[in-house]
């Protein structure tokens, strides 16, 4: 299921989110020129690569020069044009509102944070894994979590893909992320009960999720009412004349 659009309209400008998926975007055409070897060292530098954190090796990590800086840097990095477009477009969904409650610079930490969670919580389930993590889909796990918990009834569409088909529906985002997150949850124990060093980062995502169900309202803009918006419940996030006054 694909989300497409939700129907909460934002209420400023969401400059980090915009900043956000810029920077990566800026990143990844970086990514795209550089040549097959350097960027495969690239990913194994500035990736996150839970084994080098475990078992002692920490030292030699710190002793390298890399130091925990992976737990940040890769965030920014993607393998390709689904993995960029895929994140930055949800983000560009569920960003604008998180960051509305949070306003720009307290949602910048916030969604730092919660990369930085989700990679420690990859760090913990796969300890042994030499491959490297990358993507900001765990920072943005975070952000779909507070959302979950800030606009429950706002609505989702969703573009489900039948053969050539595409059939579109709406969802409340409660449903829509609950589905969500419980199939990270069982594809990513498939993957600890399997054994396998699988190519994306399920339990990065649940934590990411988990962390920002659960300290979204720390970072709450105290300027602004933690509430639900009265327009969640009408579609397209269409708004009457007195609502815009």
């Amino acid at each position: 299921m694909i989300p497409i659009q939700d129907n909460v309209p934002r209420r400023c400008p969401p400059l980090m989110t915009w900043a956000i998926i810029a920077v990566n975007s800026i990143i990844f055409f970086i990514e795209i020129h550089l040549p097959r070897p350097v960027l495969q060292k690239v990913f194994y530098t500035f990736g996150l690569i839970p084994n080098h954190y475990t078992h002692g090796a920490w030292l030699y990590t710190l002793s390298n020069g890399l130091g925990f800086w992976p737990f940040f840097t890769c965030m920014f990095l993607h393998g390709g044009w689904i993995h960029i477009i895929g994140n930055m477009w949800t983000l560009w969904i569920f960003g604008d509102n998180v960051e509305d409650e949070m306003g720009h610079f307290k949602f910048l930490l916030f969604y730092l944070l919660c990369g930085i969670v989700a990679g420690v919580v990859e760090v913990i389930t796969l300890p042994n894994s030499p491959l490297p993590m990358i993507g900001a889909s765990g920072a943005i796990a975070g952000v779909m979590g507070a959302y979950y918990v800030l606009f429950p009834r706002a609505r989702i569409i969703i573009l489900l893909p039948i053969f050539i088909f595409p059939f579109f529906f709406e969802l409340p985002a409660f449903f829509y992320l609950a589905f969500w997150f419980f199939e990270q949850v069982f594809t990513g124990t498939l993957a600890l009960s399997a054994k396998a060093f699988a190519g994306i980062a399920w339990w990065a995502h649940i934590g990411g999720f988990v962390f920002g169900m659960l300290t979204h309202r720390l970072f709450i803009s105290q300027r602004k009412p933690y509430h639900h918006y009265s327009d969640e419940y009408r579609p397209w996030g269409m708004l009457s004349p007195t609502d815009r006054k």
